[in-house]
């Protein structure tokens, strides 16, 4: 019913195969408007609450008593120099001069001055809703930029959560242009060297941006429900360049084998129908693996998650609705055409690959030992990739904070500040919300927790380490306070978790937690951070459990095979072992910083363990859905288990290697990016693609389909009853095509 279904939708495309391009330019031209009338809806900072800091939070806010979030602008002496004392005074004063009255700005501070009288700080009390000062910010860093112009023998910054957003999502920006102007020649020479044919080579790079175009649309639209947290195009290019070009590439492939095996005497028609039928549901199938794999990161319930989730989903879901419509109109109206210009060196080069579909004597020579050795290359390659996964014990996962953002202007201002204003690195917010009866001791009792917390010497700010200790605000009606406490540590650093735990787990039950029918609540920046980690570590097992049951289930729908599904897995499971080790032996070391341009800080970011193994559980799925099907077929047309294989494998393989290299093209870009979360995600999915081509695919693979082959296509009477020599409908003998001999 599915192949009937899929066979019938590219051959409709290809009968029609106007009407096919011109439903899917309106898509995407429909996507791309309606997502520019939508707009984005960005996340603030009430959809990132979680844990017991988002409760704090909450608890202010409801009491009326939040604090807006602030922007700063630092007057610092240049590089090298002391600063001019009357110079900052000046500056400062015209900084707010300019900001008084200004768009989002409530109210400008009185100057404070930094201890060691090197700095100087100008507040900003900023008033609205966050989208509405996000879309000021630029107005009021112009007026920064004119303070700058006015004031050159001083340093002019503006820092805060908009200013380093705006500063942080521009430096994407340009990232992401970067990555494109990196991938798409890249993609183009591998994809002629795989066709040796320029046209051929251009389709699946033209059906992938087109897919990236309509899902950027459509991601503006699903903002709406899940918020962008601005990564959302990154990851949609990345995905969308990786399985477009992927789906793409097994199409084409196998529309040019049926024809160059029938010695090209098949028409274009005719072999898009055979593609369909074979190609287009193994597309399909992968495809639904891909979203179904993203679908699970829904599982955590972080608008992060969910945010790039349905981004990736769209455009996977995009991309293969391509590959049965779009893709077949374009092969039926290029016809021969799609094989020219022809290269003359790489033309041959691909025909000796397979262009006929044949293993190909490469293949032929690596498979050969592991089909007649099986469990000497099952055992080195699980020791191998063991090995590579060992590292991986030993990780530090960390939240995102400061110190992994992108080196902007803004996130420069700030490093600065916290440098003369030591209180400034890491703040604690505890927010107390009492009943009508316990009102007039709620005063008492902070004041008792501040005079308690400046008792410890991790919570007492040094004098002259820059503002106040402590501020205590109550609400109007009494019954919610704040406490606000600074501290000079590092948001990161030990110090600052410990000063944490002790808040949370002594100072706040020993005062404010005493008062009966109170509930009090600690955020702050290092409580996010906490929070947030402790929130990921928890999903983690329901995630990799979700993405574990859903790929078993997807793989026994698919082949109807126990055996294959649970070989499927406990690869794949095993192919982000690996890349997970190599991450760690990277990204935790300094071995390499000066190669990859980033200041190793001995953690992970971490979304990324969870974006890794997820991404590549639906990517490397793919590959097994390629292979096993090529398998599958073989021995349904009569052939023994171990020629399905040999044919099978080494038949699916070159493309296989052809996708590999694109998303290696692809991923590699995203790690000369500057924020450290993307360098790491994306060589985490390069180096697991290589792990899962040369190791697992084409080493493990084939050993363990054929240790199993016995008991291989579990419970499925068909499969069995086709590697018997039967035919699969009529249960009749069946002649067996010769089988490919291994170095023959």
């Amino acid at each position: 019913m599915e192949q009937r279904l899929t066979a019938r939708t590219a051959m409709w495309s290809a009968r029609h195969p106007w009407r096919a391009l011109a439903c899917w330019l309106v898509l995407v031209v429909a996507c791309l408007a309606l997502g520019g009338l939508a707009g984005t809806r960005s996340a603030d900072s009430v959809d990132y609450r979680v844990g017991e800091a988002g409760r704090a939070e909450e608890i202010a806010e409801q009491g009326g008593i939040l604090d807006p979030l602030e922007e700063k602008v630092l007057i610092s002496a240049r590089e090298g120099e002391r600063l001019d004392r009357a110079a900052a005074e000046a500056a400062a004063r015209d900084t707010a001069g300019r900001m008084t009255g200004a768009p989002s700005v409530a109210d400008v501070g009185a100057p404070v001055w930094a201890p060691d009288g090197q700095a100087v700080l100008v507040p900003l009390e900023t008033k609205g809703d966050e989208a509405t000062i996000s879309d000021d910010i630029p107005a009021l860093l112009e007026r920064t930029a004119a303070v700058q112009k006015a004031h050159p023998d001083v340093v002019v910054a503006q820092t805060g959560h908009f200013s380093m957003g705006q500063g942080v999502s521009e430096s994407m920006g340009e990232d992401l242009a970067t990555a494109e102007r990196i991938t798409l020649p890249l993609t183009l020479l591998i994809l002629m060297v795989v066709f040796g044919a320029v046209v051929a080579a251009g389709v699946p790079v033209l059906l992938a941006l087109s897919a990236v175009a309509a899902a950027m649309g459509l991601s503006q639209l699903f903002s709406h429900v899940f918020p962008s947290v601005g990564a959302n195009n990154s990851l949609i290019l990345l995905m969308g360049m990786a399985v477009g070009v992927d789906y793409s590439l097994l199409f084409i492939k196998r529309v040019r084998e049926e024809r160059a095996r029938s010695g090209h005497h098949l028409d274009q028609e005719t072999a898009v129908r055979i593609a369909a039928a074979t190609a287009g549901r193994t597309v399909v199938v992968s495809g639904f693996a891909v979203m179904v794999s993203l679908a699970a990161l829904f599982v955590v319930g972080d608008v992060v998650f969910s945010s790039l989730a349905i981004s990736s989903i769209s455009v996977v879901a995009i991309v293969v609705g391509a590959s049965l419509t779009v893709l077949p109109a374009l092969l039926v109206k290029l016809g021969r055409a799609l094989d020219r210009p022809r290269l003359p060196l790489l033309g041959r080069l691909a025909d000796r690959a397979g262009g006929d579909g044949s293993p190909g004597r490469t293949w032929q020579r690596l498979l050969g030992p592991v089909l007649r050795r099986p469990v000497a290359a099952l055992v080195a390659g699980l020791a191998l990739i063991g090995a590579l996964a060992l590292p991986a014990l030993g990780i530090e996962l960390s939240s995102t904070e400061v110190s992994t953002l992108p080196k902007v202007t803004a996130v420069q201002a700030r490093d600065r500040m916290v440098e003369h204003f030591p209180s400034e690195r890491s703040e604690y917010l505890v927010a107390v919300r009492t009943d009508e009866a316990h009102r007039d001791r709620l005063p008492q009792a902070m004041q008792d927790l501040v005079r308690s917390a400046e008792q410890q010497p991790l919570l007492r700010v040094p004098d002259g380490h820059g503002l106040d200790a402590a501020r205590i605000t109550t609400s109007s009606d009494g019954l919610t306070g704040t406490v606000l406490l600074h501290a000079p540590h590092r948001i990161d650093s030990d110090e600052a978790q410990d000063a944490l735990r002790l808040l949370r787990g002594e100072v706040v039950p020993d005062t404010v937690g005493k008062l009966p029918g109170t509930e009090a609540a600690v955020s702050g920046d290092v409580a996010r951070n906490a929070d947030v980690l402790d929130h990921q570590l928890s999903a983690l097992p329901w995630v990799v459990g979700a993405v574990l049951l859903l790929s078993l289930v997807v793989m026994v729908a698919a082949f109807r095979s126990v055996p294959v599904a649970v070989v499927s897995t406990v690869l794949n499971v095993a192919s982000a072992a690996g890349a997970l080790g190599m991450l760690v032996l990277v990204f935790q070391s300094d071995w390499v910083q000066r190669q990859l341009d980033y200041d190793a800080d001995g953690f992970i970011v971490s979304r990324v363990p969870l974006f890794l193994f997820v991404i590549l559980f639906g990517l490397s799925t793919d590959y097994n859905v390629f292979m096993i099907s090529r398998v599958k077929e073989a021995m349904e047309q009569g052939r023994s288990t171990t020629a399905a294989l040999l044919e099978g494998i080494g038949r699916s393989a070159s493309v296989v290697t052809g996708g590999a290299v694109v998303m290696v093209s692809v991923f590699v870009s995203f790690m000369f990016t500057n924020l450290l979360e993307m360098k790491q995600l994306g060589f985490g999915l390069c180096v697991a693609v290589i792990l899962d081509v040369v190791i697992v695919r084409i080493l493990i693979l084939p050993a363990a389909l054929k240790l199993l082959a016995p008991v291989l296509w579990w419970p499925s009477r068909t499969a069995a009853r086709s590697a018997a020599g039967q035919d699969p409908v009529t249960g009749a003998p069946v002649r067996r095509a010769a089988a490919a001999q291994p170095g023959r």
